[in-house]
């Protein structure tokens, strides 16, 4: 489905008093959930095979693996939302911080930008970044690893 097309049904959702949206089409089925003003969408590809319309509807959506990856060591920093991940203010500037930097608790160390709005992102631990998760101007899901802390 068209990234475009996601944009505008998830704020219509958000901005309006729908709590649930479910869409079916040929490349997949998207499903957007309101909850607490937080706005989480689920989206499932079809299927390569064309399965018996009795089967289709009998599969729930739960039953899709997850993939899960390795857990890194130290205390790992969540993405607290869906968005866009940035590591540094603007196009061109420093990053916020690189592995070897010492953060406090507190200190912003990027941003994820959602719905046009630019959030701050901060530590939540003081210590050492060892490992940078997220890519610069990538997509991140809501409690996707974004840096590692020592």
């Amino acid at each position: 489905m068209d990234l475009r097309k996601l944009k505008t049904l998830i704020d219509l959702v958000s901005e309006s008093n729908v709590s649930e949206l479910e869409i079916t089409e040929a490349e997949g089925k998207v499903r957007i959930v309101k909850s607490g003003g937080a706005v989480v969408q689920q989206y499932v590809p079809a299927p390569m095979q064309q399965q018996a319309p009795a089967q289709a509807a009998a599969a729930p959506v739960a039953e899709l693996p997850a993939p899960t990856p390795a857990a890194p060591a130290g205390h790992v920093v969540k993405s607290p939302m869906v968005g866009t991940f940035y590591r540094s203010s603007s196009p061109g500037a420093k990053a916020f911080v690189e592995v070897g930097s010492q953060v406090k608790e507190g200190e912003t160390i990027c941003i994820i930008e959602a719905m046009k709005i630019l959030n701050e992102i901060e530590a939540d631990k003081s210590g050492t970044v060892t490992r940078i998760l997220g890519e610069n101007g990538q997509a991140v899901e809501y409690g996707q690893p974004l840096f590692v802390i020592e």
